[in-house]
């Protein structure tokens, strides 16, 4: 089976470390053809990942020419070049309800992520909630969901926990302080609120803007290997995300032994277990969640019970093997289901829209160029999946909620 999956680029991230473990596995496996399909003019040199035996990297220009059995977009962007590849099939690989990642004041990219839900593709994603959300918007669509693995070669399950008697809490937080999702802020807003003795390690790029009172040490960015070592010598993951897909940093300290305090984020819900392996706080709330650090500080037995329940977590959970043979057995089923109608339309009007939603960002003439082709869109309104397409910016508000959102901003 030829299969091409669509990065914008080859910069690091997790959503392009998922889907490139996906095509390496593939690969490795035999019965399938791989390529990577960059859709961006390179700017950045790209992350130096792992070798991608077996799978061919090529630009969107070079896959114009071949014919795939299955085309996937991995990204919202990615999505508007997806039916100019020749193919039998295509899919949407969601990681995320992408509309989340951007702010009220970024419309354009809400609304053009929005649009591409209602592509007639079928859809393969990582996590239950995104797979309810995709069912609840489109109950007609092909939806597989297959959970992210984790590699148990780098993160490997530790054997036993070491318990922390007497040692200051070893109090972790990592995440992008250019994302505001992540949480950065809040996070070390609540460490520094900590009565109790700590010792605090930050994961990022730069403290700039972010400056916490007391004085942290700073590491990053990390490759895995070192992650492993800064996790393994951890007692709490702190993270405070706004939106996750998978949410992976928590399981893979799971893996060396660390608890977690998060916030009730999408994709917490596939392995979080309040006062089983981690603890759960509440939106904005600084000092209660500073007291929760307090009181692992304080009571170490429930310390050491959350984090062997973690790693009991962590045992449980699959492997980057596992999951991509599931992923193989999604490919299979959406191959043998039937060709959507209608698609013979798509390339054309996407490109037209790709080339303006880069030229028109914070504009208003891409509402213009959007009210163009709506002539053309209507057309083809009965193919499924896009009759919901012009009730799309009235579903933003409904589809993306993200708690407490303007309190949360005044409070960083």
């Amino acid at each position: 089976m030829r299969v091409a999956f669509l990065l914008k680029d080859l910069q690091l991230s997790g959503g392009v470390g998922v889907a490139l473990t996906h095509a390496r596995n593939l690969a490795a496996e035999g019965g399938f053809d791989v390529s990577i399909v960059t859709t961006a003019a390179k700017v950045d040199p790209d992350w130096e990942y792992d070798a991608l035996p077996h799978v061919h990297v090529i630009t969107l220009n070079a896959a114009l020419g071949q014919e795939f059995d299955i085309a996937i977009s991995t990204w919202w962007e990615t999505a508007y070049s997806l039916f100019l590849l020749r193919a039998k099939r295509y899919a949407s690989f969601v990681q995320s309800i992408e509309d989340r990642f951007y702010q009220p004041h970024e419309s354009i990219e809400r609304l053009s992520a929005r649009l591409t839900l209602d592509l007639p593709v079928a859809f393969i994603t990582e996590a239950s909630w995104i797979a309810e959300t995709l069912a609840e918007l489109r109950p007609d669509a092909s939806i597989q969901l297959v959970r992210n693995g984790i590699d148990k070669e780098v993160f490997a399950p530790v054997e036993t926990i070491e318990p922390n008697s007497d040692r200051p809490l070893r109090v972790l937080i990592e995440g992008s302080p250019q994302s505001w999702f992540k949480g950065l802020r809040p996070a070390i807003k609540a460490a520094d609120r900590m009565k109790e003795e700590k010792r605090l390690t930050i994961v990022c790029s730069t403290l700039e803007g972010l400056e916490p009172t007391y004085a942290p040490r700073v590491v990053g960015p990390l490759s895995q290997p070192d992650l492993v070592k800064i996790y393994s010598d951890t007692d709490v993951l702190l993270k405070l995300s706004r939106v996750e897909g998978m949410y992976g940093p928590p399981l893979e300290g799971f893996h060396r032994g660390a608890t977690c305090i998060t916030t009730e984020v999408t994709g917490s819900d596939e392995y979080i277990r309040h006062g089983v392996n981690a603890l759960i706080c509440d939106w904005d709330d600084p000092r209660g969640t500073a007291a929760q650090l307090d009181l692992l500080a304080r009571d170490r037995e429930l310390l050491a019970r959350l984090r062997r329940g973690a790693l009991e977590t962590a045992r449980q959970w699959p492997d980057w093997s596992q999951s991509s043979r599931e992923f193989a057995a999604a490919l299979a089923e959406i191959a043998a289901s039937p060709r959507p109608d209608g698609i013979d339309f798509l390339p054309g009007m996407l490109q037209r829209l790709r080339v303006g939603i880069e030229k028109e960002r914070g504009s208003r003439g891409y509402y213009r160029l959007l009210a163009a082709d709506a002539g053309r869109w209507r057309r083809i309104n009965s193919v499924p999946g896009l009759s919901q397409l012009f009730a799309a910016r009235r579903s933003l508000k409904r589809h993306s909620p993200t708690p407490n959102f303007t309190r949360g901003q005044n409070d960083d």
